[in-house]
């Protein structure tokens, strides 16, 4: 019998991008139209639920209303019984299915980590997304089974869509077609119009050889001087990809501000203002391509450092409190540092490296060499980029210094 989806060891996702045909971008419309309004149909229930149990009288009529809602909330057949257009859309399900199974994860997260927030209404926006499962007869599990499998490397077949044509880094999967598990998938669409889709693979056997053990730690500072700086004093410099494009991005989002009050002031909906849908692109585009460079640039540090090193050690980061610094918000959102202390912490287990991360508290403040701590009248500032040590006289490059001693915390705690 094959094994469930959480009962194996190694997981993997992929995401690929999507070439469907104008019948097949109709449909994926719809789910994701209505896996959206199931969600939002979720939320409406458990408001009404929340307004009807703060009556302290217990009336009849209101006890019979919360027992209706809970079974609603709790039936997915009873959501098309109640809105038939949605099958008359050719919706699945399993795409309604999938949304009441997230809200319920968003209420979960949100019992875990309370910053998360309470599940809201969800509008409509240009871009979307939908999930699906992938079931299984049994006659087998692999990429090329079930209702979501692979025809060739060039070919996917989706439930609800059938057969798309699709380009990815999916073909160095085939050499264990047999071993791997397909899991949920989501098919999404960008704020461009273009379609992706992310499939999560499961398996018993690794996704990724192990790399071979180099006898090589290192520690790393980032920074927003430059990216970082190891401490092996390499220094990999900051690309600032936003700030590269941010006037051309300011000068198209106020034209896009000018066609939007047009569109309104002429009583026109903005999904039939041509004008307005055209600059719109414009400036997602603009915004996809800074994305897709930093996710770039980050990719291959990211696998530079783990592959040729057996540790990694960085600096514990709170981004979310970093950015309050109005002086410094734009230069820490440009980096994606959360992004690539993530990167770094999956692609360790993936390659069997470690990385670990330390307290950054008086790692810019010490001297490396004898330990000395800088602290009232000699403590150094963000423009002291350069220092010497007054007790043994070092003479200290500020982020290679932090970064020699992020890395001597690191090897403590081995």
């Amino acid at each position: 019998m094959a094994k469930k989806m959480a009962d194996l060891n190694y997981y993997y996702g992929i995401k690929m991008r999507l070439f469907p045909s104008s019948e097949q971008k109709r449909v994926i419309d719809n789910n994701i139209n209505a896996s959206r309004f199931a969600y939002n149909e979720m939320v409406a229930i458990d408001k009404e639920l929340y307004s009807l149990r703060q009556v302290k009288t217990p009336i009849a009529i209101v006890q019979d209303r919360i027992a209706y809602l809970q079974r609603r909330k709790n039936n997915t057949q009873m959501l098309f019984a109640i809105h038939p257009w949605l099958a008359g859309t050719g919706v699945g399900t399993d795409v309604v299915d999938q949304a009441r199974r997230a809200y319920q994860r968003a209420w979960r997260l949100f019992r875990q980590v309370h910053r998360s927030g309470v599940p809201v209404f969800h509008r409509k926006r240009d871009a979307g997304s939908y999930q699906l499962p992938t079931r299984y007869a049994k006659t087998g599990v692999g990429l090329t089974n079930g209702s979501n499998r692979f025809l060739d490397k060039k070919h996917v077949v989706l439930s609800g869509l059938g057969k798309i044509r699709v380009s990815g880094s999916q073909k160095r999967l085939f050499s264990q077609v047999k071993s791997i598990r397909i899991g949920t998938i989501t098919i999404r669409r960008d704020a461009t119009g273009r379609y992706f889709v992310s499939i999560q693979l499961g398996s018993d056997t690794p996704f990724v050889h192990a790399a071979k053990p180099v006898q090589s730690a290192v520690g790393i500072d980032l920074n927003t001087d430059n990216f970082l700086t190891d401490s092996n004093g390499t220094v990999v410099a900051n690309p600032r990809y936003y700030r590269a494009i941010k006037g051309r991005l300011a000068k198209a989002q106020r034209i896009l501000a000018r066609r939007r009050l047009r569109a309104k002031k002429e009583h026109r909906s903005l999904q039939n203002a041509k004008n307005y849908q055209k600059q719109r692109v414009l400036v997602a585009n603009l915004q996809r391509n800074v994305a897709n460079r930093r996710n770039a640039f980050l990719h291959l540090v990211s696998t530079t450092l783990i592959k040729n090193h057996d540790l990694v050690v960085a600096e514990e980061l709170r981004s979310k409190n970093m950015l309050r610094n109005h002086a410094l918000a734009m230069s820490i959102a440009d980096v994606g540092w959360r992004t690539f202390l993530s990167m770094l912490a999956y692609k360790a287990d993936l390659y069997g490296r470690q990385f670990v991360t330390v307290n950054p508290r008086n790692t810019t403040q010490t001297c490396s060499d004898c330990g000395f701590v800088m602290a009232g009248d000699q403590k150094l500032t963000l423009a002291d980029r350069k220092w010497t040590c007054p007790q043994c006289g070092a003479f200290h490059i500020r982020d290679h210094n932090a970064s020699k001693n992020i890395l001597a915390k690191g090897l403590a705690l081995n």
